[in-house]
């Protein structure tokens, strides 16, 4: 039977208003923060890459479109410092293009199992081709080919187009290095405010929002569950 022919239910849909747990997470307070936030982030990244079973660097990342219509999608975070938060895509791609017009963006890492959020807003910009270019060459070589093979974004009438593609620029660039694509490369977010969300009993949670101020130092404010 095609996907078409497919009958569909008069009603349908699942209640999910039981599955629920109460998160009996760590204590967080205020003594407990570094005075910078990146410090913090990083102390609660190790845990997570200790803890986390499937990439804990993975992070939603919400953009809106020129009718301030949001989107939001995960991607994988390669590195951080004081500077932001650094992701990789395709130029042409729909975040990108969003990014372009509006670099206002969030971002929202979830780790479960300690009952941890890190919620950051700020501005993304391209980093240098230098840059990009460092990360692109530790790639393994699939991930390379697959940059240049993907139109990130555009609809596409099967994947056998992407199959193809893939082998032709395999063969395209066999026992080459190959190039990076000038419509590939790095954006960092530059965080305004990051918030520490703690998971506590009976949904009374821990969260800490660091705000920057015009000096570039950080205020620390608790917010209400």
């Amino acid at each position: 039977m095609a996907d078409d022919d497919k009958k569909i239910p008069e009603h349908y849909g699942m209640n999910v208003s039981s599955l629920r747990r109460s998160a009996t997470g760590f204590v967080l307070d205020r003594e407990d923060l570094a005075g910078d936030p990146v410090v913090q982030f990083e102390d609660w990244f190790r845990h997570a890459c200790e803890t986390v079973p499937m990439d804990p660097n993975a992070v939603s990342i919400s953009t809106v479109d020129d009718q301030n219509r949001p989107s939001s999608r995960t991607v994988l975070l390669k590195y951080f410092d004081e500077d932001g938060f650094v992701f990789f895509t395709n130029y042409d791609s729909k975040k990108a293009i969003h990014i372009n017009a509006n670099p206002n963006v969030a971002l929202l890492f979830f780790w479960s199992d300690a009952a941890r959020q890190v919620k950051i807003r700020g501005k993304a910009e391209r980093i240098p081709a230098t840059e990009t270019l460092k990360y692109f060459m530790s790639r393994p070589r699939g991930s390379q080919i697959g940059a240049w093979v993907s139109a990130q974004s555009s609809v596409i009438t099967s994947r056998s187009l992407l199959e193809n593609k893939f082998q032709e620029m395999k063969q395209k660039f066999s026992n080459k290095e190959i190039p990076l694509p000038s419509f590939w490369g790095g954006y960092r977010v530059i965080p305004e405010e990051i918030e520490f969300w703690q998971g506590r009993r009976n949904r009374l949670h821990d969260r800490f929002q660091y705000s920057r101020q015009e000096d570039g130092s950080w205020t620390i404010e608790r917010l209400s569950p």
